[in-house]
Protein backbone atom coordinates (compact mmCIF):
# COMPACT_ATOMS: atom_id res chain seq x y z
CA UNK A 1 0.00 0.00 0.00
CA UNK A 2 0.92 3.63 -1.09
CA UNK A 3 1.58 6.18 1.61
CA UNK A 4 -1.08 8.62 -0.99
CA UNK A 5 -3.44 4.61 -0.23
CA UNK A 6 -2.78 4.73 3.60
CA UNK A 7 -3.21 8.65 4.07
CA UNK A 8 -6.80 8.04 1.46
CA UNK A 9 -7.52 5.07 4.81
CA UNK A 10 -6.70 6.70 7.83
CA UNK A 11 -8.75 9.77 7.00
CA UNK A 12 -12.04 7.73 5.79
CA UNK A 13 -11.30 5.49 9.15
CA UNK A 14 -11.09 8.35 11.03
CA UNK A 15 -14.25 10.29 9.30
CA UNK A 16 -16.03 7.00 10.49
CA UNK A 17 -15.01 7.34 13.80
CA UNK A 18 -16.50 10.82 13.96
CA UNK A 19 -19.55 9.74 12.30
CA UNK A 20 -19.87 7.16 15.40
CA UNK A 21 -18.95 10.13 18.03
CA UNK A 22 -21.71 12.03 16.33
CA UNK A 23 -24.60 9.40 16.60
CA UNK A 24 -23.18 9.11 20.30
CA UNK A 25 -23.76 12.55 21.26
CA UNK A 26 -27.16 12.65 19.32
CA UNK A 27 -28.03 9.52 22.13
CA UNK A 28 -26.18 11.09 24.54
CA UNK A 29 -28.42 14.37 24.32
CA UNK A 30 -31.89 12.37 23.90
CA UNK A 31 -31.20 10.30 27.41
CA UNK A 32 -30.06 13.31 28.89
CA UNK A 33 -33.70 15.47 28.22
CA UNK A 34 -34.96 12.16 29.37
CA UNK A 35 -33.56 12.04 32.41
CA UNK A 36 -34.11 15.54 33.31
CA UNK A 37 -37.58 14.86 32.49
CA UNK A 38 -37.82 12.09 34.93
CA UNK A 39 -35.95 14.41 37.88
CA UNK A 40 -32.15 12.87 37.63
CA UNK A 41 -31.05 16.98 36.51
CA UNK A 42 -27.84 16.26 37.98
CA UNK A 43 -27.20 12.72 36.11
CA UNK A 44 -28.47 15.07 32.88
CA UNK A 45 -26.05 17.56 33.47
CA UNK A 46 -22.89 15.04 33.82
CA UNK A 47 -24.43 13.90 30.83
CA UNK A 48 -24.00 17.34 29.38
CA UNK A 49 -20.99 18.01 30.50
CA UNK A 50 -19.47 14.75 28.95
CA UNK A 51 -21.12 16.41 25.72
CA UNK A 52 -18.56 18.88 26.07
CA UNK A 53 -15.71 16.64 25.68
CA UNK A 54 -17.00 14.75 22.77
CA UNK A 55 -17.37 18.13 21.08
CA UNK A 56 -13.45 19.12 21.82
CA UNK A 57 -12.73 15.36 20.65
CA UNK A 58 -14.68 15.67 17.20
CA UNK A 59 -13.17 19.13 16.29
CA UNK A 60 -9.67 17.59 16.99
CA UNK A 61 -10.87 14.32 14.78
CA UNK A 62 -11.81 16.99 12.18
CA UNK A 63 -8.58 18.49 12.24
CA UNK A 64 -6.74 15.28 12.14
CA UNK A 65 -8.88 14.62 8.73
CA UNK A 66 -8.04 17.48 7.42
CA UNK A 67 -4.33 17.04 8.19
CA UNK A 68 -4.22 13.48 6.85
CA UNK A 69 -6.39 14.56 3.26
CA UNK A 70 -3.66 17.15 2.92
CA UNK A 71 -0.79 14.40 2.75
Amino acid sequence: MTSQNQAVAMADALTLMLHQQNGIVAALEELAKWVASQGGSVAADNALSALADLDLHSQALIDAINDVRRL
